[in-house]
């Protein structure tokens, strides 16, 4: 048998293996654990990654500039550039803004940097390890997003950019924000990575800030296993993030390529020899944060299930609010501004009055119930271990960052959640609230 023989029988037997290993489950209420989040995948994906395997494809290549290309159609800008998290991702576009590159708009050490104080660790991280200072500003209800208020009080001449997140795929106030830091000249990063796939006024969020990031960890909207990538429309901010990716290195050639630019050799730095080889001249402090083509496989697999689960998303948050608006007086429900449509990462749910019903107790009967719940994150990140020695400001009040860190959970509503998993989700939340001595009927249709 030749290679390409053998190659169409191995991968029609993994078909068939991924069909026997990971066959259709019923859903037994109070049996099976709802996940926070689930791997959707089928053959496809098993499939694509056995293929590159077959050409021992481990590094960047082919597969990553194909994915690069899709991501970036499908966000709707110029430049994609895959990295191996949604965190590195971060890293990325914060580090960016610190290139000699960018000259009076380059943002220095000591400068400041606003960002949610509700939030995930790596939103603000990059921000701390690049020298930067960041400053906290509070959050707003029903949204749980920045509060572009807040923004605007904290506004100071160390002020240099705005990074705020997207709080599980709700589209923050992009009009305020885009117009805000435009009035400021600030520069402004999306961290898109739980709302790949939200729309805002008809266009997709991560194409309104100058950089944007997603994360492609198997609990987001689609994977690549661990896998990130940096979004932007400025030729020279995409040139910045792959030479801080690709070890900081100034030569733009792709793996395995050599000489692209013509003048290999004749390029002349002020303080190298000569003629020194552009492959190993470097312009930035960077890394190797790069994505493999492993990885870009089952994302182009992904891809194309993407708009279905982005729409199942959509879906089960609307057919869950649906179950329970009749608890609004217990819980703030989750609320899109006019013209957001959220791909939800996940459904937030705030204890009105803890007094009445708090938090820790709804989550542990949900989690006796087999329901899985996670608190938005750090919540108030200022009160977290970590941050303790850590050099930031703190702007006007963060009482509603302290609400949220005290009242908020979320559950799932990934692709793999059907009908029976959202009633049952529902009916165990009325029984929950109930048992509070609420006249509140049980009702899970």
């Amino acid at each position: 048998m030749t290679h390409e023989s053998l190659r169409s029988e191995i991968l029609q037997l993994v078909e068939r293996y991924s069909v026997e290993r990971w066959p259709a489950q019923t859903f037994r209420p109070g049996v099976d654990l709802i996940r926070i989040a689930e791997t959707i995948f089928d053959a496809q994906e098993i499939s694509a990654l056995t293929n590159i395997a077959l050409d021992f494809a481990l590094v960047t290549g082919e597969q990553t500039d194909r994915l690069e290309a899709a991501l970036a159609q499908y966000i709707g800008v110029k430049h994609a550039m895959l990295t191996n998290s949604g965190s590195s991702a971060n890293l990325l576009a914060i580090t960016a803004l610190m290139s000699p590159l960018l000259r009076d708009r380059r943002v220095q050490p000591g400068d400041e940097v606003i960002t949610a104080a509700a939030c995930f660790p790596t939103t603000v991280n990059p921000i701390v390890q690049n020298g930067l200072i960041p400053v906290f500003v509070d959050s707003a209800f029903p949204s749980c997003n920045i509060d572009v208020g807040a923004i605007e009080r904290a506004i100071t001449p160390r002020t240099k950019a705005v990074i705020f997140a997207h709080t599980l795929g709700n589209p923050a106030d992009l009009d305020a924000l885009v117009a805000l830091t435009e009035k400021h000249h600030l520069w402004l990063i999306e961290d898109n990575c739980d709302a790949l796939g939200s729309l805002y006024k008809g266009k997709k969020t991560g194409s309104f800030g100058h950089l944007s990031t997603v994360s492609f960890y198997p609990a987001h909207h689609m994977t690549t296993g661990e896998g990130g990538a940096v979004f932007t429309d400025d030729p020279l901010l995409k040139k910045i993030v792959e030479s801080v990716r690709d070890w900081g290195r100034d030569c733009w050639c792709k793996p395995g390529k050599e000489n692209t630019c013509g003048m290999r050799f004749g390029w002349q730095w002020k303080h190298l020899p000569e003629g020194y080889d552009h492959k190993y001249t470097y312009s930035h402090i960077g890394y190797n944060l790069r994505m493999t083509d492993m990885q870009a496989a089952i994302g182009l697999a992904q891809m194309q299930k993407l708009p279905s689960f982005v729409e199942k998303r959509k879906q089960n948050a609307i057919s869950l609010r649906e179950k329970i608006q009749d608890l609004e007086e217990f819980f703030i429900l989750p609320t899109p501004l006019d013209g957001a449509e959220p791909s939800w990462f996940g459904f937030p749910l705030t204890v009105r009055d803890p007094a009445r019903l708090d938090r820790v107790r709804v989550t542990a009967a949900l989690e006796k119930s087999l329901i899985a719940t996670r608190p938005l994150f750090a919540g108030n990140i200022i009160h977290q271990p970590a941050y303790q020695h850590v050099q930031y400001r703190v702007a006007d009040t963060l009482e509603t960052a302290d609400r949220i860190m005290r009242d908020t959970f979320w559950v799932g509503i990934h692709p793999g959640l059907t009908e029976a998993h959202l009633s049952y989700m529902a009916g165990q939340l009325h029984q929950i609230c109930r048992q509070s001595h609420s006249v509140i009927p049980l009702d899970t249709e």
